[in-house]
């Protein structure tokens, strides 16, 4: 009898701080959790109505490709945003929520023992558990220049980055895009926070001037769970290779792998407006402009962090006596080795916790 799957998968990394949670719900002033990247702040008003409007409408099943509208909002969304060009509906398809696509993209591409998935060094959990999950071999690596040694069939990038925040620079990009095409590889671009820029602008491997004007090998994930606040919606979408992306379609359409009819309404309307997504930016951007400098006074050194919404830093010290430090404030953080050995000395603090928490943190920080 094989061994279960669950025994090719490493703990649940949040199982292992329960012990500074406990401490930092003791804090007279109450915990301040920064540890998840949760949204706190309301759903637009506009996702509302269009899912209430859109509710008593869908009796029947939904389509795993998704409505046309919806497509064309995709299409629309990623041209305008992010320089796509000559997108059509076969170049679009949308997911479940983005992690269950991470979790679940080596599968749905069928590989499996004596294949390799490479993602970054310091990396979402989920790159490695989709590889683990098929039996393929998961590395790690930032260097696009030793792909050739790994022969690998999936390797992942993601910028902004999870957890550091790191932006890859346009040439950075055209260099992972490159060797992943020499080494027969599809190019999986993780770009779910890429509305939330702070000190560099990311670009996306669907941009001609990055992908040299060919689709082939390639797809980006995009995510509206923390553009558009909408986690709970489960909302998401992947874009690139048409031959790709219609090999997915077929899996996902035999695995019942459907968006909700009402969803795929409201993320139509949520693709739609920019307006939304720059009102939750710029509240990031105030946390960001709180937290950080509250941080440094008590000593941390923050590192790359120019996207994305979350802090990576660092006392140069072992990241749980970091997580246990910041607890005894009542301030629970992310260790850094939740994301790979060589976050061992970091913290990953997110800055989706209310404006009230958010203050409360910086001012125990400054006092500490």
């Amino acid at each position: 009898m094989s061994d279960p799957v669950s025994q090719r998968l490493p703990d649940f990394p949040w199982d292992t701080i329960a012990g500074a949670k406990a401490l930092a719900i003791t804090h007279p002033g109450g915990l301040c959790d920064l540890s998840v990247g949760t949204p706190v702040d309301p759903v637009p008003a506009l996702a509302i109505e269009a899912l209430t409007a859109s509710a008593g409408r869908w009796a029947g099943y939904p389509t795993v490709w998704g409505t046309p509208q919806l497509r064309a909002a995709i299409i629309d969304y990623l041209a305008r945003r992010w320089g796509a060009v000559d997108l059509t509906d076969h170049h679009v398809l949308p997911v479940v929520g983005t992690k269950e696509m991470v979790a679940h993209l080596p599968l749905q591409l069928g590989l499996g023992p004596g294949d390799t998935v490479v993602f970054p060094e310091c990396a979402y959990p989920t790159y490695e558990v989709g590889a683990r999950l098929v039996g393929a071999r998961p590395v790690a690596c930032d260097d696009p220049a030793r792909l050739a040694e790994f022969r690998p069939s999936l390797v992942w990038i993601n910028s902004p980055g999870n957890p550091t925040g790191r932006i890859l620079t346009a040439d950075e990009m055209r260099a992972w895009v490159r060797a992943a095409r020499a080494a027969g590889a599809t190019l999986a671009s993780d770009e779910c926070y890429g509305e939330f820029a702070w000190d560099a602008e990311p670009v996306s491997v669907l941009n001609p001037a990055i992908n040299e004007g060919s689709l082939e090998g390639l797809l980006a994930a995009f995510s509206l769970s923390k553009r558009s606040n909408i986690a709970g919606y489960r909302a998401g979408f992947l874009a690139g290779d048409a031959a790709l992306l219609g090999e997915l379609l077929q899996v996902r359409k035999h695995s019942g792998l459907m968006m909700s009819g009402p969803v795929q309404d409201a993320m139509t309307t949520l693709l739609g407006d920019q307006a939304h997504v720059e009102e939750q930016r710029q509240r990031y951007l105030r946390r960001r402009d709180l937290l950080r400098p509250a941080l440094e006074a008590a000593g941390f050194r923050v590192e790359h962090s120019e996207g994305s919404l979350y802090l990576w830093a660092t006392l140069d010290e072992n990241c749980r006596d970091t997580v246990d430090r910041l607890a005894a404030l009542g301030i629970l953080a992310a260790p850094g080795d939740f994301y790979g050995p060589k976050g061992a000395q970091h913290v990953r603090l997110a800055l989706t916790a209310t404006d009230e928490r958010i203050a409360a943190a910086s001012e125990r920080l400054r006092e500490a």
